[in-house]
């Protein structure tokens, strides 16, 4: 009856989350690049999860092959991940208008008004990151459809404000579209607290690179299992003239590089070398570089092993099936024991 009374109560805690996704669960798939491509997407998707594609750096027609080799895989809704500041950005919202995809997820900045209203245009749902309680209200009004806040506990490029901060300050007062709550998610109890405070459902990342469909390298996914969650650390910037933001990823020889870089680029800004928008997009390409390194070539030395500090929760290779029905009764299992607390009070 416990387990029965925690299921429905899950049920009705993100029935608004699914019901926007059009899933059998509100748990999204983070849109990380390289990893996030049509295999592990179709198993998230099929396993009634919500896959989101990664554009990442994709042209126009590597988007579109992408999603057309996703659709032969799945026959449920899955969405697409673009970077605002790719410059092909408006033909890239062009190929998911042409193709139908329901759901577009916006990552890197503030989208434009002309962005969003582009993709609603043509059919598609659109999500936003907001990173402080202001700017959800101002994407709100711009007319995204729902809100992921995402604390600094994910992995990748990472914002200054840790997850249970963000949800405070957002879940309660911006009621409007669904917000879904990422960022060091690992088990289904933390789901369950987070639909409880007003989340419509949560976006994991980091647990899915290791899923059996993942095309992760071997090499990173063994990193993955036998890291801590303290592996996980964020970048540091080491001249406040060159801005860079924070990326989270398992410590190593790549990490240290970066350091070195940064002091080498920051030498030739001031020799007159380079300028410092120049700089900056070397970064960039440093971070692009040595995530595929790490991805496809299994370079776990060198390469950028993007990690949430969830990371710690990962234990083992599994299906994304076994990972979505893992955490789904975690969560009923969390809610049941608090409903039977209660009547026993």
């Amino acid at each position: 009856m416990t387990d029965a009374k925690g299921r429905d109560r899950l049920d009705h805690l993100w029935r608004r989350g699914r019901e926007f996704l059009g899933s059998a669960t509100a748990i999204m798939g983070g849109g990380m690049t390289w990893v996030s491509e049509r295999h592990l997407v179709s198993a998230i998707s099929n396993a009634g999860g919500f896959g989101v594609l990664a554009c990442g750096s994709m042209g126009p027609q590597a988007l579109a092959a992408e999603i057309v080799a996703t659709r032969t895989l799945t026959d449920r809704p899955f969405g697409v991940n673009l970077i605002n500041v790719h410059p092909e950005l408006e033909a890239l919202t062009g190929v998911c208008r042409d193709l139908a995809v329901s759901h577009v997820v916006i990552a890197g900045g503030m989208p434009s008004g002309a962005t969003i209203q582009r993709l609603k245009d043509g059919g598609a749902k659109v999500l936003a990151f907001p990173p402080t309680a202001v700017i959800a209200r101002r994407l709100v009004r711009q007319g995204v459809d729902a809100l992921i806040i995402e604390g600094s506990e994910a992995g990748g490029h990472i914002g200054p404000v840790s997850t249970t901060v963000l949800a405070q300050e957002i879940l309660p007062d911006v009621r409007e579209v669904p917000v879904f709550v990422a960022g060091g998610i690992g088990r289904g109890e933390a789901i369950a607290s987070f639909l409880e405070l007003g989340a419509a459902g949560v976006q994991l990342g980091t647990r899915f690179v290791c899923a059996t469909e993942s095309i992760a390298h071997p090499n990173m996914k063994q990193a993955f299992i036998k890291a801590s969650a303290r592996d996980a650390q964020a970048s540091v910037q080491v001249d406040a003239r060159l801005p860079v933001q924070p990326v989270r990823a398992l410590a190593n020889d790549g990490t240290r590089r970066f350091l070195e870089l940064q002091r080498t680029l920051a030498a030739r800004v001031d020799a007159g070398t380079i300028t410092r928008e120049a700089a900056q997009l070397e970064i960039e390409h440093y971070w692009a570089g040595a995530l595929r390194r790490a991805v496809m070539d299994g370079d776990v030395d060198s390469g950028s092993l993007m990690a949430g500090q969830s990371v710690g929760m990962v234990t083992r290779e599994q299906p994304a099936a076994e990972i979505i029905a893992e955490l789904v009764t975690q969560a009923a299992a969390s809610l049941g024991r608090r409903f039977a607390s209660e009547s026993a009070g």
